[in-house]
């Protein structure tokens, strides 16, 4: 088969297609022809050396896409040739084949394409876990969303509006901005500072002007790292941030007397820390596929370029010009 592959960290250029071994089907699991695949940060800190790869070189890239079922192992129950699936953490999915074990299989519903499954699911799930476990976001609470432009803050967005909440979010410049309104955020902020009032102010200071009563945001979510202290300086007493990336850089250490003296909450956040089972992922996923059917969630649409492109894609992804997901296609 065709895997796009690199054998040397490096910038995009060390990425090239390249035939490889097939994988071989074993007991509970199955083998997925490819149709889509999610390309993510995740697949850049790993090209670079910046995250733990396992084995030895050439290394194939990619967690996330979606496909059909070509191979069935021993042991696999409700799985059949030639059902549409997708999947968020089975590793080399950057191929046209794929290996994946039947306990992270998630069925796709006939609506569900699998350009928009590969777009989704690892961003969706997050986005998923953070507004109903990390920080159960109630009707009339007051939300930061950092990066509101990009593929999980959009969908922050969406999903704290949908229970309710009044939503600001955070982007870098302008066109995010407008990106970010689409998707339902009743104000958007540019990091920096923020026209507020008719003077210039700093953003964690124009979020506590626009929240209600002046007192702060109820939660913060931060993908950003580096931005933590000025998160904490936008909630409320007994307040809460939620951080869940480092886009931006390595956070501050925190001092347990800040938190203590105006009962704030710091909470970190994983996504398999909260899908941890087949059953967490099919229910997770059904409840996005669900709210995308009836037009209560909307995902902007993917840019698309062939595996043997991969290269330009990851270039467009660095770039940080891209506000919809980036797709790969076999």
């Amino acid at each position: 088969m065709k895997a796009l592959v690199f054998r040397e960290f490096g910038g995009p250029e060390v990425l090239h297609i390249s035939e490889v071994a097939d994988p071989a089907v074993s007991a509970g699991s199955v083998v997925v022809r490819t149709k889509a695949i999610g390309l993510n940060f995740a697949d850049v800190y790993r090209r670079k050396g910046n995250y733990h790869l396992a084995g030895e070189a050439p290394w194939i890239l990619g967690y996330e896409g979606a496909g059909i079922v070509e191979q069935v192992g021993e042991g696999v129950v409700g799985i059949r040739v030639g059902d549409r699936i997708g999947f968020a953490d089975a590793p080399h999915a950057n191929a046209e084949l794929v290996k994946v074990d039947a306990d992270r299989v998630i069925p796709l519903p006939p609506d569900i394409s699998f350009e928009l499954a590969a777009s989704v699911l690892l961003q969706g799930l997050t986005a998923h876990y953070l507004v109903h476990d990390s920080y159960p976001v109630r009707a009339g609470d007051d939300v930061v969303v950092h990066a509101a432009a990009g593929g999980v803050g959009q969908l922050l967005v969406q999903l704290c509006k949908l229970k309710g909440a009044r939503v600001v979010g955070l982007t870098s410049n302008e066109d995010k901005r407008q990106v970010a309104i689409q998707a339902g955020a009743d104000e958007v902020f540019l990091y920096g500072d923020s026209t507020c009032t008719g003077h210039m102010i700093a953003w964690s200071q124009a979020v506590r002007d626009w929240s209600s009563g002046g007192t702060g945001a109820n939660v913060v979510y931060d993908s950003v790292g580096s931005t933590l202290m000025d998160s904490f300086a936008s909630v409320k007493e007994k307040g809460t941030v939620v951080f869940y990336g480092m886009a931006g850089g390595e956070p501050p250490r925190i001092d347990p007397r800040m938190l203590m003296d105006s009962s704030l909450t710091l909470t970190g956040g994983d996504l398999w820390n909260h899908v941890t089972t087949r059953e967490e992922r099919v229910r997770r996923s059904g409840e996005l596929f669900g709210d995308i059917m009836t037009g209560k969630l909307c995902v902007e649409a993917s840019t698309i370029f062939p595996l043997s492109e991969g290269t330009a894609a990851h270039r467009l992804l660095e770039s940080r010009q891209s506000t919809g997901k980036i797709i790969l296609t076999p």
